[in-house]
This record gives C-alpha cells, structure tokens and sequence, in this order.
C-alpha cells in the first residue's frame, strides 16, 4: 500500500484515524501497531515476519543490555557488536547476497546459482531505525542526569518498541527516526485540532509533490532515459536528466511530507528530512539539506566512530570516503549506486581540500551553484541508470553537443506546454521564498502559521490546498504511474 493511492487516501486512513480517535490512550498504540502491520502486510504478508525478526531482535538486545549494566564495558560491547551483526545480516541476506554471488561468478568464473530473492520494502529503513535504538541503549542507558539519577533509556514495553520501529507513516521510505526524538511521544503524547490540521495541510503538499509533480515529470523523464542514447540529442540528454533530477526530490521529499503530516495526526514530530536542497552551493551543503535522516545517521553511527575529523587530514578523507560510499551501497545492491556515492565522496573532499587554500579572488554564489547543480545532476544519471556504461554513454551524449541526423523523438517531442508548466512550478517550489523575501510578503509567509483559521490568507492557503487534494486524486484515479522511488531501498 502507498500513500499516494485510493485505497489508503480513501479507507484506510480514514477508518485508522477515526478509530484511533476514539479509542481510550492506553489502547491507541495497540491499535497503531496493529494498522501498521496492515499496512505492512497489504502488499505480501509474509514479509511481515522479516520485520518482526527485527522487532523481536532489538527489543532483546534492548534488554539484554539494560540488564548488564554492571557487567563492564567489554560485556556490553560484545552485546551491540552481536545487534549490529544480526541486523546487518538480515539486511545483508535480502539486499546483498545476490549482488555478493553475481561478484563472486564474475572475478572467479564461478557459476553459482543465483537463488530468487525479492528485497522486502522498507528494510532499509527499518534496520536503520532498529540498529540506532540497540546502540544508543549501548551509550545512554545507566548514564546519569543531571540530578546524579541513573537515566533509563532502555524501552521495556515491547507494544511500544514495536510502533517506534513499525508505525506506517515512516516505515517504507523513511524519514529514518531515532528513538530519542519521539520515546516520550510513545508513552504519552497530546493530541489538538491545529496539530491535526498542520498534519493534513502537510500531507496534501506532500501529495502534491508527488501525485502532480513527481509523476508527471517522471514519465517523461523514464522515457528519454529508455530510450536509444544513440539517437538522442544533447539537449533531450539534458532534459532528461533536469526531469529526473525534479522527479526524484519531489518523490523522495513528498514522501516525507506525507510521513510528517501522517505523524502529526497521530501526535507525532518526526524531523525534517529535506531542506530545499537544490539551493545548494556546495555537495557538503547539498548532504546538508537532502535526505536529513540518512546523512545525519551515517554522521552519528559511522563516521564520528570511525574518528570523524580528530584523527588527522588524511583519517578524515578517509572516513569521509567509507561513509558516502555506505550511503551509496544503502541504496542498493549495484555497482551503479556505489559509484554514485563514491562521486559524492571524491567532491566533499575535494571541496574540504579547497577550504585550505586561500584564493585572491572570491568565487561568486551563483557559479558555486552552477558547479554544485552539475555534480548533483550528473551523479543523479549514475544513480538512475545504474549500470555504469551505460550511465558514461548517457553522459557522453550531454556533453558531446551530440544531434544525430535521425532522432527517434526530438526535444520539441518531450517539452511540451504541460512539462514546461510542470517544470517552472517545480522549479519555482524549490526555492525557499519565506527566507528570500523581504519586507511585507516574507513577514506574510513567516507570519502564515501563526494566523487566525478566518484569516483570509489562511482561508486561502486552504482553498488552495483543497484545489491540489483534488487535482492530486484525479492524477492519481487517472494514471497506473505511481511507485515510490525510494520503495526499493
């Protein structure tokens, strides 16, 4: 089941809503577990138990580490060394071991059998999440406060656990939540209309990023990337990659829109996972501003434990290295992806390298976002097209003012009224106005949450929302188009 789908958008979350509300507190978490493993389910059941192995498995290492608190340092690490292992496992068995035996034929000549294994969705995320709550029960549980009490970070109710790592506004494509932002939630949280409203009004722009922008653009960008790069012009090339590069921030964040509106229904604050990343100067701003949740566990899990920046230049390069290259395996299981991150890598570095000299002139903002456009936009064809080959011969033809005197389907083909007008708005909407303007529209738009609902602007602003509810369900009744880029991570 998706988000952005009849089925969900029309019975089952108004039916989980409505008896979410009306249910007692205590029986409000049971209840969202249950939905969640509906949700989970409703696409293949027995996926299900992978996520339980998860469950079952962190609440116990969860446990195990409360319970040998006294039992010295090298005890408890031998325990999380256990967790990280176990987790990994599972998601090394599903995502990797396919990809680990198509290597091993390759560079021996080996001719093992490749068994059929399909990649449960969301266990990326879900491992992650798991993983964070193991190791920070490692680094916090026992701790004292600041009163001298020892802090009891453990989580002893498996109920609750099981929602932080299952619950369904978060649980296929993220944002990857850590335990520490809502444990308080799960125990008790507080319920408001505006808190209800706020999460409506977020869900709808994520539907819209996603049902009118992500989906549109995304056709036309599948097109010209299946298309014969033999016959394709340089400036198709470059449409194509401009339409992948729109389609997958406004799947990806729309998808997070729509997680963070779910969680404020429920009465939950998830993090922000995206901020306006495209305004970018630089890759390290770029990382700062996309996929948050990701980038930010990667920071706290592997590159701060691997030393981070306190072990001297050349340490740091090389953590930097390992880290963008996990991000780039995390996507999947392909030299493509891996690539992509090790792209990333080799320009943080370089940027970081760049820091150390001292230049007579400055570099003005708008070639800085030129350069970091660039970088983004290519790496975007090694993540979309994977195989590596193929992603040079698509980079070739950008580069290569390559105009074949027989095209299959020309610019003029793809860039009709429609995608134009799709893409100013998706443009448009990826600038963040509330910081760029001044005077009176800015203090508006700064203003806009603090308004009274009869406001006009506020009667406005959810005329128009109303207006992208409905046009996003006659997209989505209208076209088959409709998968989650990030479902198969």
């Amino acid at each position: 089941m998706v988000f952005s789908s009849t089925i969900f958008i029309c019975f089952f979350l108004p039916v989980v809503i409505l008896v979410y509300y009306i249910l007692p507190n205590r029986f409000r978490n049971i209840f969202l577990l249950a939905a969640s493993m509906l949700f989970y389910a409703w696409g293949e059941p027995k996926y299900v138990l992978i996520m339980l192995a998860s469950i079952v498995g962190n609440y116990l290492f969860g446990i195990i580490l409360h319970k040998v608190n006294d039992k010295g340092i090298l005890c408890r690490r031998l325990i999380v060394i256990l967790s990280i292992l176990y987790n990994l496992g599972i998601l090394f068995y599903f995502k990797y071991y396919v990809f680990t035996i198509e290597i091993v034929n390759e560079f021996l000549h080996s001719n093992l059998t490749l068994p059929e294994i399909v990649l449960p969705i969301g266990i990326s995320f879900y491992t992650f999440q798991g993983l964070s709550y193991v190791i920070d029960v490692y680094r916090e549980d026992g701790k004292l406060d600041a009163n001298g009490d020892q802090q009891e970070y453990v989580q002893k109710n498996p109920i609750n656990l099981a929602l932080y790592i299952s619950m369904f506004p978060q649980l296929v494509a993220g944002p990857i939540v850590r335990y520490d932002a809502i444990k308080e939630s799960l125990k008790k949280r507080t319920l408001s209309t505006s808190l209800f409203a706020a999460g409506v009004e977020r869900f709808i722009i994520g539907l819209g990023k996603k049902a009118i922008l992500a989906n549109s653009i995304g056709e036309v960008s599948d097109k010209i990337f299946g298309s014969d790069y033999t016959m394709m012009g340089t400036a198709t090339a470059w449409l194509g990659a401009l339409c992948y590069t729109l389609q997958i921030y406004y799947d990806f964040s729309g998808y997070s829109d729509m997680a963070i509106g779910l969680g404020k229904m429920f009465g939950f604050h998830f993090n922000e996972n995206f901020d306006y990343p495209y305004i970018s100067k630089s890759v390290r701003e770029f990382w700062r501003r996309w996929h948050i949740s990701l980038s930010s566990w990667f920071r706290d899990y592997l590159y701060i434990p691997l030393g981070g920046n306190r072990k001297g230049e050349l340490r740091t390069y090389l953590n930097l290295l390992i880290v963008f290259i996990a991000t780039g395996i995390w996507h999947g299981a392909a030299w493509g992806f891996l690539i992509w991150g090790l792209w990333h890598g080799l320009f943080s570095i370089l940027e970081r390298l760049s820091g150390r000299i001292s230049f007579k002139f400055k570099i003005p903002g708008f070639l800085k976002w030129i350069y970091t456009m660039l970088v983004v936009m290519l790496g975007w064809v090694l993540f979309k097209v994977v195989l590596l080959e193929d992603a040079l011969s698509y980079i070739a033809v950008m580069f290569h003012a390559h105009n074949p005197s027989y095209t299959a389907f020309s610019t003029r083909y793809y860039l009709d009224n429609k995608l134009i007008f799709l893409l100013v708005i998706a443009i448009l909407a990826a600038i963040p106005w509330k910081t760029i303007l001044k005077g009176k529209a800015g203090a508006i738009l700064n203003e806009l949450p603090t308004l009274e609902p009869q406001n006009p602007i506020v009667i406005t602003r959810r005329l128009l929302l109303t207006g992208v509810l409905l046009i996003s369900m006659m997209f989505i009744m209208n076209n088959t188009y409709n998968p989650f880029i990030y479902f198969r991570f």
